[in-house]
Formats: C-alpha cells, structure tokens, sequence
C-alpha cells in the first residue's frame, strides 16, 4: 500500500514538473539539407504544430550520412522535448545500410507518431520504347544485363525503391547513383539512363510535363490529381509491391511521459490542419490517419520496416561504413 502511494506522489511531482512544457523554443532536427522534401515537411508540420503546441518550433538541418548524423545529434539529446527529430524511412534502412551506426533505431528514441506517405513511381527516359507498364515488362525481360538503373545516392528513396524493384523482378540491373535527384533526374531526361523509381515529390512534375515517362506507382491504390490515369503494380501484374516514403516524429529515449503526451496531442491535431493537408497534397503526399499516428504504433510500423528492409539491402550487399 504504501509503496503504491510513493509511486502515485512520485508521478503526480513528474507531471506537475513538466505542466508548463513548452517553456521554450522546440527544436525538430531535419537530418538533410534545406530545400528537399523531408525539409519541406518539416517546414510545414512545424507551421501546423505551433498552435497547438503553443511553442516557437525551430527547425535545425543537420544533414549527413544518409540522415545517421541528425538522428545520432537527437539520440544523444537531452530527453526534455525540445530537440526532435523528423525523418522518414531511413530511420527504417539505416541499420542494414550502415555498419557503424551510432544508434540503436527501436531503443534510442521515443515514437511519437506518423506524419505522411509519399508514394513513388516508375520512370524512364523519354526515348524507352514502351508506352505501357506492361510494354515496359517485355523490354526489361529482352534487356537483361543492358539496363542503367539510376538513383539519388546510397539511402536515398530511389536507391530503396530501385533494389525492391531489381529483387521482386529476380532481375540485375545496372545501378548508377548520383550525389542528388536532380543529376539523375537530368540524366534521365537527357537518355543516359534508363529507369528510376523515385517519389512523387520529384517526379510529378516531370511526368505531367511529359520530360519522362510512367509506367506505375507504388502503392495499393491510384493516386489522384494528374498522375490519376497511372495504374499501381499491383494492377499491371507485380504483385505485393507496396512501396512508400514515410516520416515520422521521435523525441530522445527518456523523454517524459507528460511531455511526450503533449507532443503527440498536438501531433494529432497538427495532421488534422487543412493548411496542412493542402501542402502536404502539393509534395503529393498523404496524411496518415490511421493509428500509426500514436506510439506504439508508429514503433511497430517502424519495426516491420526494418525486417522488410533489411533482406532487400543485405542480399544486394550494398554498405556505407
């Protein structure tokens, strides 16, 4: 009975000392440059979190190592809530990629919750003859060993989605990684590759402008908006290709309870935003609604990530240090 009352006092004095939170700025860590689409959301989800969390938010870019640099800073963090970290689904291929890692994804940090998914999709250079997913089947089976695969560098989202693509083909393609979307992307319009899958975020415009063509997108429904006459892989016949780009919110292991409650209310109500919304649609992204947006959640989506990710970037044998 009475170590019960210690351990009611004692969380009730843990609650009262963090009732004020936030006191000051908050800072969320983007782990890349300024000006990319995981800066760009948490530029945005930064606009939708003042209010409710009635803070100033910060956002501070520490770019590096595939994102390892900004995720190791908030890991070793003091666990107060005001450093955070915003990244997307290298918090998931990190540990396969990078053998030094200076953190431990699922016990290093609190989850607070999923923000979005950005769907990717199928690319090529204008000049490919195929007008179809199916067109371009055939030439992938009639090329093998012929084919430049490009993408935007080690970790990045055209490089994950490229190696699930070459091992739910059973199918090697040649890889060929720049320093950045926008050398590849150049070099796809200009012919000197082939094919790349890549987000939505950079993509879209470039297909509506018809600078590259689309054969599919990743996910299991069509998307809307101009890209709307595209048909998954699930429809042109690749079954179980299921590909997104994801961010998420984490906080330093040993964050308060009471804090973290807070920043996962005001999480939730930031989604929720028509601001928001409407940005986060522009990136063509989708707001996550479902019960990824609480904790637990969100560490067992994370987790499954892991084990989806980790064969595919093993079996191609493809490591930074």
């Amino acid at each position: 009975m009475k170590k019960t009352l210690l351990a009611c006092i004692a969380a009730l004095s843990v609650g009262a000392a963090w009732a004020d939170y936030p006191e000051k700025p908050v800072t969320i860590v983007v782990p890349f440059a300024a000006g990319g689409p995981t800066d760009k959301v948490a530029r945005d989800l930064a606009e939708a979190l003042r209010k409710p969390l009635n803070a100033t938010i910060v956002i501070e870019n520490v770019g590096g190592a595939g994102g390892t640099l900004g995720a190791t800073k908030v890991s070793k963090a003091s666990p107060d809530g005001y450093t955070l970290l915003l990244h997307h689904i290298g918090m998931a291929t990190s540990p396969s990629l990078y053998r030094n890692l200076q953190y431990k994804t699922l016990d290093d940090f609190e989850y607070l919750g999923l923000i979005n998914e950005v769907p990717m999709t199928i690319i090529s250079r204008p000049t490919l003859p195929a007008s179809s997913y199916a067109d371009l089947a055939k030439w992938i089976e009639g090329n093998k060993g012929k084919i430049n695969l490009a993408n935007a560098g080690l970790g990045s989202a055209s490089h994950l989605c490229g190696l699930l693509y070459q091992s739910t083909l059973k199918t090697d393609m040649t890889t060929v990684p720049y320093k950045g979307t926008g050398p590849a992307m150049t070099d796809l319009i200009g012919g000197q590759v082939d094919i790349m899958c890549d987000q939505t975020t950079n993509t879209t415009s470039q297909i509506e402008s018809g600078k590259v063509k689309a054969f599919a997108v990743t996910t299991p429904k069509r998307l809307g908006g101009g890209l709307a006459k595209l048909p998954t892989l699930e429809e042109a016949g690749l079954k179980g290709f299921n590909v997104t780009i994801w961010h998420g919110l984490y906080a330093p292991k040993g964050t308060p309870k009471p804090v973290l409650e807070k920043i996962n209310n005001a999480l939730k109500t930031a989604l929720k935003d028509a601001d928001f919304h409407k940005r986060e649609e522009a990136l063509g992204a989708v707001i996550v609604t479902d019960a990824r947006v609480n904790p637990a959640d969100h560490k067992k989506f994370v987790e499954a990530e892991i084990n989806k990710w980790g064969p595919v970037i093993k079996a191609a044998g493809q490591y930074a240090d």
